[in-house]
């Protein structure tokens, strides 16, 4: 899949609509990847949330970690998450230029951005930042199409970039290298203005034009209307799998 940094910086404009309709993560997850990194004498881990968006994943470290440190390029995005989490350093900066020093962290954790960033040189950064033992935790969240409704919504969305992209192994470059993957399967719950915000907050709808963005709503809200999993119903319940790959250096 090409790499396109414009969709990759778009979800700024649309933070409100990726803060209410994008779902944050399964506690079994985070506790997973968390209990594999090496600290001194089972010390609580320093984390490094790369590419964190709003704060969705971010939130989900509050309490697990020693400290969490957030890093994320797009203004809006960053403000939102300052807004959200008011003690959470966030910092400017990029996945193939992290701003920190060497040897700071024992965790980085990338939900939902490792498709956008050059991986030979995000692994580079990555790998100069870990410390000895540390890992670095690839996760995304993928609707659960098993379900008819989901596939009947996700076709009507059509694919995003990180469902094109290799999720089960994904890419890393030296000096990292695979260690663990797991999969954990949980339901998110939403109200239909939060559904609707799960639409509307993808970098590819982002990039419709008025006309096709108002036609992709009218077919997701008949979807809504007749489906007879959804109709006359206020919330939905939206499975969920969430992928988390481990990678270290070794």
């Amino acid at each position: 899949m090409a790499r396109d940094p414009q969709h990759a910086l778009s979800f700024g404009t649309e933070a409100a609509a990726y803060e209410s309709g994008r779902p944050g993560y399964p506690d079994d997850a985070v506790e997973w990847l968390l209990g594999r990194a090496a600290t001194d004498d089972g010390a609580l881990p320093d984390v490094l949330d790369l590419g964190a968006g709003t704060g969705k994943f971010t939130a989900s470290l509050l309490g697990r970690a020693a400290s969490v440190t957030a890093v994320e390029p797009d203004a809006q995005m960053r403000a939102r998450l300052e807004q959200a989490l008011p003690g959470i350093l966030a910092l400017a900066g990029t996945a193939e230029a992290i701003p920190l020093g060497e040897d700071s962290a024992d965790v980085v954790t990338v939900a939902q951005a490792w498709h956008w960033v050059d991986v030979a040189a995000a692994s580079r950064e990555v790998a100069r930042i870990l410390r000895p033992g540390g890992v670095l935790a690839l996760v995304w969240n993928f609707r659960d199409d098993s379900t008819d409704w989901v596939a009947r919504l996700g076709e009507i969305m059509g694919s995003s970039a990180a469902e094109e992209f290799d999720s089960v192994t994904p890419p890393l470059g030296d000096p990292l290298t695979r260690d663990a993957y797991a999969e954990f399967h949980w339901t998110s719950t939403l109200d239909h203005e939060q559904l609707l915000a799960l639409v509307t907050s993808r970098s590819s709808v982002i990039a419709l034009g008025e006309a096709e963005r108002h036609a992709l709503l009218e077919r997701i809200e008949e979807l809504l209307r007749t489906h007879p999993q959804l109709a006359g119903r206020s919330h939905y319940e939206l499975p969920y799998r969430t992928r988390v790959t481990l990678a270290r250096v070794f």
